[in-house]
């Protein structure tokens, strides 16, 4: 079992802590900054040292020691920020491996449950972070500290000095934050116009056959070009003001580097500047230096607010799925099945779909669940599969709440075929096999009991033949074929097919019907939502859902009976649709 954790401190946000984890990786990347910051004085001290020492003393050994001193200074400098490189990326690349699974296994529960933010843009954010961590801005943000030891040197020349630097260095503050009020609506519209576009042409391709069979082109182009439109508007005029307050940056950094050495020149003429002459090209030089990392920040900015949003939407998904803590392995279920006073809403809406379900099912048997249309009965079967979490009521898997028992656990003891019929990139062993350690043996199994075998090894490939995206080179008969196939492969204990005839011709449905048999035969409990009568010689029971609430629930025979004398009685009785069920025509209330 698992249960699900409520207080976020009792489930750490795990994005937060695949961060601080790295932590003793940061901090030595901004050791290594500081040395490195420390050694770009070297040409500084080249300089003064070769006026003072070899102009005067005319020694060559002297320029030569020097000169192979500042070569040192370079190339541990420049070892240093490959290192520092280095870490990043890998601090980085930590996070990503930390996170990227639980990142797949939260979006898709999200997903399942309905949960804003449960898109494909998660993942792109998990990449912007991890490329983020190696960026410029970051390097600039650890550059810092070595600033703060320049601008004290200049305080040690001249404290004239050093408050210039500072006033320049507030400014360079003032333009960040100039950048970060004006930037970021505009970088958020962007971003969020740009998701929405993205999402958007992806439906469209999706349905490709319906926009281009009934001339729809047009408009969807239109709709999209619109929020594309508005993402390229807003990230222009983002642009614009970054591109203006970068320039006005770089300006104040020019600007102070020559301000520094008039104000050094100043210093020394009156004699107040420690260290003679050569402190005022020194001057000018920490100047710059002190407001460099700054400047790099402004003109990073961009990527800072990416960085940042993609950090918010990780953090919000995080906290909406917080962590869900295993419990203990269970026994593999017998498929004794109940449901008790189940109460269901779609994720996200108030509107209560099930109102009060209750029934049992016992190991072996067959229930047809039957009923209209928006009866409940799909989320009835999502409900049974553990999707979705109920309102109120439990169902229950041998005394176990299904939503509460790990997937990992119990997926392989259920059989699903949802509505909609989904196959993945693939080869159709892997499809049949749910993508994990294909068992040939089982395979052919679960592909004889469909009646794809024949089909299957016509094909080049044999089961070896890829499915492509979609599986959309299978007619819809054979896509449900081959998923209903995943649905018995392993022979799994609890099988729910949802309108499972659906795109079977006659001999499908016949294949059908013999396969429930043998799912009968071999004691798997099994549930099937259907609409037509030819499961019905192969059923046990039956459960009559109308308006989310169990109309009819026992012996085949018997609700069908009650089925006959409802529509008997009613004031205008309708004749069913050839192979529809009685209750599809009028029903019991």
């Amino acid at each position: 079992m698992k249960a699900q954790s409520t207080a976020l401190g009792a489930s750490p946000n795990p994005l937060r802590a695949a961060i601080a984890e790295q932590t003793p990786l940061l901090k030595r990347a901004a050791g290594f900054s500081l040395v490195s910051s420390l050694l770009t004085l070297a040409p500084s001290w080249y300089m003064l040292e070769v006026y003072s020492r070899v102009v005067d003393s005319r020694s060559h050994i002297t320029l030569v020691m020097l000169m192979l001193a500042v070569v040192l200074a370079y190339a541990v400098m420049e070892a240093l920020e490959l290192v520092r490189a280095r870490l990043l990326r890998t601090a980085g690349d930590a996070v990503d491996a930390s996170l990227h699974r639980r990142l797949f296994e939260t979006a898709f529960d999200a997903s399942l449950r309905r949960i804003p933010g449960a898109t494909p843009q998660v993942f792109t954010d998990l990449r912007v972070l991890r490329e983020f961590a190696h960026s410029p801005a970051v390097t600039a943000v650890l550059d810092a500290p070595a600033s703060a030891v320049l601008l004290l040197l200049l305080f040690l020349l001249s404290p004239w000095l050093g408050v210039l630097a500072l006033v320049a260095a507030v400014l360079q503050v003032l333009i960040t934050v100039s950048t970060e009020q004006r930037t970021l609506p505009l970088l958020k519209e962007a971003n969020r116009s740009g998701i929405e576009a993205q999402s958007y042409v992806a439906g469209a391709l999706r349905n490709a056959e319906i926009v281009e069979g009934m001339g729809m082109m047009r408009g969807i182009h239109g709709r999209w070009r619109q929020r594309q439109r508005d993402m390229l508007v807003s990230q222009a005029d983002a642009s614009d003001v970054a591109g203006r307050n970068n320039a006005l940056s770089k300006l104040l950094q020019t600007l102070l580097g020559s301000l520094m050495l008039g104000l050094g020149a100043w210093l020394f003429l009156h004699g107040q500047l420690a260290g003679g002459g050569g402190m005022i090209i020194v001057a000018s030089i920490l100047g710059g230096r002190v407001v460099a990392p700054l400047v790099q920040l402004v003109a990073q900015w961009r990527l800072v607010v990416n960085a940042r949003d993609a950090l918010q939407r990780l953090d919000r998904l995080f906290i909406a799925v917080p962590a869900i803590t295993p419990g203990m392995t269970l026994p593999p279920p017998r498929g004794a099945l109940s449901v008790e006073g189940l109460m269901a809403t779609a994720p996200n809406s108030q509107a209560m779909i099930l109102r009060g379900v209750s029934f049992a099912v016992q190991p072996g048997e067959v229930v047809a669940v039957v009923g209209p249309s928006a009866a409940g009965k799909t989320t009835l079967s999502r409900m049974l599969m553990g999707l979705w979490p109920a309102a109120a009521g439990k169902v229950r898997l041998d005394g176990a709440d299904v939503f509460g028992w790990p997937k990992s656990q119990l997926g392989r003891h259920l059989g699903y075929l949802p509505q909609t019929v989904e196959l993945f990139d693939g080869t159709i062993a892997e499809n049949i096999a749910r993508f994990g350690d294909v068992d040939t043996n089982a395979v052919r199994a679960a592909a004889a009991e469909v009646g794809l075998i024949e089909w299957i090894e016509s094909l080049p490939d044999g089961f070896d033949t890829r499915l492509g995206q979609d599986a959309a080179n299978l007619s819809g008969g054979q896509r449900q074929r081959v998923a209903l196939a995943r649905a018995v492969y392993g022979d799994p204990q609890l099988v729910v097919l949802d309108e499972p005839n659906a795109s079977l011709d006659e001999a499908g449905e016949k294949a059908l019907a013999t396969l429930v048999g043998r799912l009968k035969a071999r004691g798997a409990t099994v549930l099937a939502i259907t609409h037509r009568v030819s499961l019905l010689a192969v059923v046990d029971k039956m459960l009559v859902l109308r308006e989310g609430q169990v109309a009819a629930f026992g012996p085949r025979d018997e609700v069908l009976a009650a089925l006959r004398r409802a529509s008997a009685q009613a004031e205008k009785p309708v004749d069913p649709a050839p192979g529809a069920l009685p209750v599809l025509a009028g029903g019991a209330r």
